[in-house]
């Protein structure tokens, strides 16, 4: 099968031959529509994820898939030949990506059906973000009425984020330069979002919308100590970045270090909620398969919202 592979770490995603995979026992054989590019899949590649999860070359990059059984391994147990399924590749290791025409993943984590009203590929550029996304404004525990700064909203995960804090009934503050980035984040939801930008004096900015400090920030780019400074007595920051409690102490705020939970229950409530349209999937761009790599020199320059690959 064509798939987009790695050699060895740091290098430049390129697209070549490799086996098709087989379905383990509790496994599912998933030929791959519809993947996209993740801030992870980037980081694997400039070999920041080396030491941290066993690499095994060559390395099929890539989390997101939404696609259709094609087989089952034995025991696998949910799911049937045919069914549209989207979801994350959740295994302990690197290697058996999503960017390929097919991929196996555990029948039991990580994978959901895909409704009727969500397209494929929609919902191939859906799962990592979506979850990484509610997981976040989850960890704040984010309510009615409540101000939440979202910095890095120009991102898959941002984007997502500001859809579901606004949903909330949150006053939503967004990071975004002026011009197409503040007009692709303001075009996100029918809420009013507050756009500040970010290579200007922020905390200047913010303080001037939320004088006595900001309820909750979901810090996914930028710098969590001066976002946590930007906090009210008691407010609440979830990075995806790895800032975490250590960093704040002797603080009143409580920070939370997100990890993504690609679980059925979280796959399902995002697919339904883009499937009646609650929730958009910000796809900016698609690129088919053979031209992978130009999808990760697009993300790797700022790309807005989120980059979709076709894979059939």
């Amino acid at each position: 099968m064509r798939a987009v592979t790695l050699d060895s770490v740091p290098a430049t995603p390129v697209v070549s031959d490799v086996d098709t995979p087989r379905p383990e026992a509790g496994e599912l054989l998933v030929k791959v529509a519809a993947s996209s590019v993740n801030g992870f899949d980037a980081a694997t590649a400039a070999g920041y994820v080396q030491g941290m999860m066993e690499h095994r070359f060559p390395l099929v990059v890539g989390k997101d898939f939404a696609g259709t059984v094609e087989a089952l391994g034995d025991g696998a147990e949910g799911f049937a030949v045919g069914d549209v399924v989207f979801g994350v590749v959740m295994k302990p290791f690197l290697g058996t990506g999503s960017l390929a025409q097919y991929v196996t993943v555990p029948a039991g984590y990580g994978v959901a059906p895909v409704p009727e009203g969500l397209s494929v590929r929609d919902a191939g550029a859906l799962g990592l973000a979506g979850t990484a996304a509610l997981d976040s404004v989850n960890a704040v525990d984010l309510g009615k009425d409540e101000t939440v700064l979202v910095s890095g909203a120009t991102g898959g995960v941002g984007a997502l984020a500001v859809q579901i804090a606004a949903t909330r009934g949150a006053r939503v503050i967004a990071t975004a330069r002026p011009g197409a980035e503040a007009d692709f984040v303001t075009a996100l939801t029918d809420a009013d979002v507050h756009v500040v930008d970010y290579t200007r004096d922020l905390d200047a900015q913010v303080r001037a919308l939320a004088p006595n400090g900001v309820d909750a920030v979901l810090h996914l780019a930028g710098d969590g100590a001066q976002l946590a400074g930007l906090l009210r007595p008691g407010g609440r920051i979830a990075s995806t970045l790895g800032f975490g409690s250590d960093t704040v102490e002797g603080q009143d705020v409580t920070a939370h270090a997100v990890m993504a939970d690609a679980n059925a229950l979280t796959l399902t409530t995002l697919a339904a909620d883009a499937a009646s349209g609650a929730l958009r999937v910000p796809v900016t761009a698609v690129y088919p398969l053979e031209q992978a790599p130009e999808a990760f020199a697009a993300f790797g320059s700022g790309a807005l919202g989120k980059l979709a690959v076709t894979c059939s």
